[in-house]
């Protein structure tokens, strides 16, 4: 579903930052939703007057600017869990779904036309697999003229909740992952070839600067920068393509108040059109804040976009929340916010 506006390279930190010294909201953390937020904090603008500016630093970087009181609300697409929300002080909350794509560089092959499967996408990010051509890929690719052409990992260099994300997925259907590296915003990665990328901005920017290379990103930078991308396959034992549709369908299933923090794993969910590595992005604040007027106005802004801003999450292939949960975030999470 290619329907993306031009919206990041229009948009960008410039409608974000350009106003920030009349700002009266300040965010900062995950790149994955950045484009979301570039494009409701523009329509937002337009319709209150009110600014904002978000720093797109990666979710580690959020965490540590909300901790530090430096703004009003942190994003991140790791969940924080109960235990530390409690210590900390603060809620949780997501604020749309998208999803996490394996992306690649390889000349003479179409967006989606290769597939992969978890298993054989975790041997590529351990370094066992490290040709295109190699006997697993090419048992996925029957008839594909795969070629014998190095593959060079990329993955994020900073704490990132897209990487939680993608080594979650990781851990889930392959236990050599599981056993040697595990899920992080921050891992060791264990690829002799592996090249870091800094944001999903990084990571894009070399998988198509490197031929052979391999990386992960949100959709959103998929369609930006006209990337080719793998079908992955998925718990049901189907080979998928990423797009809202089938982040929704991950999404259907999930319980969000069985979690603390509605921090819910969507990775790998089961269901024939379910994206494997979907995903939530959350919003962390203070229970009691210090500015509280300033925690009002990041209150408004998302009830805002909740209400008004699921074309917007729509027609660049992120999954707005429906209303029931959005009600929800209002009555269990919000009236928290004293």
């Amino acid at each position: 579903m290619l329907k993306m506006k031009s919206v990041i390279a229009a948009v960008g930190l410039s409608v974000l930052a350009a106003t920030s010294w009349a700002a009266d909201i300040t965010g900062a953390g995950a790149t994955f939703p950045y484009p979301m937020y570039a494009k409701w904090a523009e329509a937002y603008k337009a319709a209150t007057g009110t600014g904002l500016n978000y720093q797109s630093i990666g979710s580690s970087g959020g965490l540590k600017q909300i901790r530090a009181k430096t703004v009003t609300f942190g994003a991140s697409d790791a969940p924080v869990s109960g235990d530390d929300l409690d210590k900390d002080g603060m809620v949780q909350f997501p604020a749309i779904i998208g999803g996490t794509v394996p992306v690649v560089n390889l000349e003479g092959f179409k967006p989606g036309e290769l597939r992969i499967s978890g298993p054989v996408l975790a041997d590529i990010y351990m370094g066992t697999i490290t040709k295109w051509n190699d006997a697993k890929l090419a048992a996925l690719n029957p008839g594909k003229n795969l070629p014998d052409q190095s593959i060079t990992v990329v993955h994020r260099a900073d704490g990132s909740g897209t990487t939680f994300n993608f080594t979650d997925y990781l851990t889930s259907v392959s236990k050599a992952w599981a056993d040697k590296v595990g899920k992080g915003a921050a891992v060791k990665w264990p690829a002799d070839s592996s090249v870091g990328g800094k944001g999903n901005e990084g990571v894009a920017a070399n998988v198509n600067r490197v031929k052979g290379a391999v990386g992960y990103v949100e959709y959103a930078y998929v369609k930006k920068n006209n990337m080719n991308y793998l079908q992955l396959l998925n718990a049901s034992g189907k080979y998928v393509s990423p797009d809202d549709l089938t982040f929704a369908a991950a999404a259907a299933g999930a319980d969000w108040f069985s979690v603390p923090g509605m921090g819910v794993s969507m990775v790998n969910a089961k269901g024939n059109e379910s994206w494997p590595i979907s995903t939530a992005s959350f919003i962390l604040m203070y229970k009691k804040p210090t500015d509280k007027a300033s925690s009002d106005e990041v209150l408004k802004f998302f009830d805002w976009a909740f209400k008004n801003g699921k074309k917007m999450a729509s027609d660049l292939d992120y999954v707005p929340l429906p209303d029931s949960l959005t009600n929800q975030i209002r009555s269990k999470v919000w009236s928290e916010i004293k």
